[in-house]
């Protein structure tokens, strides 16, 4: 069982336990005493039940049960010492005094999360003690107790100053400027992008999309290794305006086309010229990253290639992606001879991840996030997964037969006609391929950890339920502040149920460990990588492009409910 499983099964035992206890509780009002002792066992079971996942959860890392441990682990233990003993001579009020502890518990795993603060217990406190004195009332027991009017008082009083007390850290400064090292010379290729809303064939309709030079996706931007690019971006009618971020390709600060951190957005009718040296091979995109969630997903991406010297063989772009529910790009039939070498650079420009199948013939996986692995052993039957933002170049030989690329079962592209079922082929680990070779470190200089999760974010004008890192959303996210040439070493957790694809800007990160299982394979220098649900990954990278980089979840919703941080070069 998964840690990402654990957290699951978790949730359902507290949220059976709470209304197991609430049910017996409310069937002994009803004066039902054999059904509130069977209600009541089966809501022990799942107590106990929770208490075990508990554990479990604090073995696989305190992060995991922080919140479990100090706040739901003495509600959990109170409501068995109360409603226990009573299971056979059933009473309405401990029964509901352990469905409101137990509740109490829950509420605070959901809402509040990670990290632990007073705060939240002494809320839960005097949520249960003030729940069970109306209770206590409502019934016609007695007089209330002053014992639980006093700790609901008391736990109010002091958990509210407590979580007012908290205080909101230091938001990101806005208007930053960070001015290059080095000049790049003269452009030897130059480009033009003119975002604007177009109306665009998806499938076998046309949708209303928001388009590079009117197109889904945008022109592809070829050069070679080199090669200085200068890109003028222009804005006709986008009212959010536009950037251009370059995805995975670690430019220098200035142009790496954040609004609000390296530079203003681009908004109708104004124009921004980015400039910089393509010497580095491989496979990238760009997209817009103002109102990324939205633009992105409307169309407002494209390809960039940088050739190494030459281009050998057949060179091939598929750029996945969801516009209007439809997936694209559409089927692709390209013949190849035999023996032809072929790339295929597969792009994954959603928030979600894809699964990729290549059938016909055995391959290599060349090069992931632009990097080229080590060591590529041929893979025959085998899938890929591919997370938001991220890429993968797969190299085979044609041979004499047809090939296709299959994508979450879809075919995208092709030789040929070819029929398979890639459905049951298992999943490559990229953690696992390749030939391995000695950490480039043996040291860190700074260290750092992201507690991923959701939680009520309280520090805005209105309050919303966010995607959080250590218990705050952007823009309260304390940054990481790192050195020139510091080796920094990065500890992502998920204790979410759900995946959260992690995207450094201007830097690759080389990885260490997942789940404390040292990577065996080639070395993985990522830009993109799937953090899922239980999971703990262990990447580092050297601080060598100063400036100040965004640093969040590749989900573009996840981001922009909270989930982006900053790495300012000190």
């Amino acid at each position: 069982m998964t840690t990402g499983s654990v957290l699951a099964f978790d949730l359902l035992a507290a949220i059976v336990a709470a209304a197991g206890w609430l049910g017996a509780g409310a069937t002994a009002v009803a004066g039902r005493r054999r059904a509130a002792t069977a209600v009541g066992a089966a809501a022990l079971a799942a107590t106990l039940a929770r208490a075990a996942t508990t554990i479990l959860l604090a073995r696989a890392g305190w992060w995991f049960a922080a919140e479990k441990v100090v706040i739901a682990g003495p509600l959990l233990l109170a409501a068995v010492l109360v409603a226990g003993p009573r299971l056979l001579r059933p009473a309405p009020v401990p029964f509901l005094f352990a469905g409101y502890a137990l509740t109490a518990g829950l509420l605070v795993t959901v809402l509040h999360g990670y990290p632990v603060s007073a705060g939240a217990g002494l809320l839960a406190v005097a949520g249960v003690a003030g729940a069970t004195a109306v209770t206590w009332r409502f019934l016609g027991s007695g007089p209330v107790p002053r014992t639980a009017v006093v700790v609901a008082v008391a736990a109010l009083v002091a958990g509210t100053g407590a979580a007012a007390t908290a205080g909101a850290v230091p938001g990101v400064p806005h208007a930053h400027q960070h001015r290059d090292v080095l000049p790049v010379g003269e452009p030897t290729q130059r480009f033009t992008l003119t975002a604007g809303t177009a109306v665009v064939p998806a499938g076998d309709r046309d949708v209303a999309a928001w388009a590079f030079n009117g197109q889904v996706p945008g022109p592809q931007l070829t050069a070679t290794a080199g090669d200085v690019l200068e890109v003028t971006l222009r804005n006709r009618d986008i009212g959010r305006g536009v950037t251009l971020h370059w995805h995975g390709y670690d430019v220098p600060n200035s142009q790496d086309g954040v609004p609000g951190v390296t530079q203003d957005v681009v908004l109708p009718g104004q124009e921004f010229v980015y400039r910089f040296r393509a010497d580095r091979a491989g496979t990238y995109w760009y997209h817009t990253h103002a109102a990324s969630d939205v633009g992105v997903r409307m169309g407002l991406y494209g390809v960039l290639v940088i050739h190494p010297k030459p281009v050998i063989g057949v060179d091939v772009t598929v750029p996945v992606h969801t516009l209007a529910g439809v997936p694209l790009p559409e089927p692709v039939v390209q013949p190849v001879a035999a023996g032809d070498p072929v790339r295929l650079r597969l792009i994954n420009t959603d928030d979600t991840t894809h699964r990729y199948a290549l059938a016909g013939a055995p391959f290599r996986v060349a090069a992931i996030d632009g990097s080229d692995l080590r060591g590529p052993a041929p893979l025959s039957e085998t899938a890929v997964l591919i997370p938001a933002g991220g890429r993968y170049d797969l190299a085979f030989a044609a041979p004499g037969t047809p090939v296709a690329l299959y994508v979450d079962g879809r075919m995208a592209w092709s030789s040929g006609p070819v029929s398979a079922a890639t459905g049951g082929w298992p999943v490559l680990d990229p953690l696992t391929y390749g030939t391995a070779e000695p950490l480039p470190w043996s040291r860190y200089d700074r260290e750092f950890t992201l507690v991923l999760d959701r939680g009520v974010d309280l520090r805005g004008l209105l309050p919303r339920y966010a995607h959080t890192v250590n218990g705050a959303a952007d823009p309260d996210i304390p940054s990481q502040v790192v050195r020139p040439g510091e080796i920094v070493e990065l500890r992502i957790v998920n204790r979410s149920l759900v995946v959260h694809p992690w995207h450094l800007h201007g830097h690759h990160v080389l990885v260490l460990s997942r789940d404390g299982r040292p990577a065996t394979g080639s070395p993985l220098w990522l830009d993109s990588f799937d953090v899922r649900p239980g999971e703990v990954w262990e990447v580092a990278f050297r601080a060598d492009n100063p400036g100040m980089w965004a640093n969040h979840c590749h989900n573009l919703p996840h981001a922009d409910a909270g989930m982006t941080l900053h790495l300012i070069y000190a």
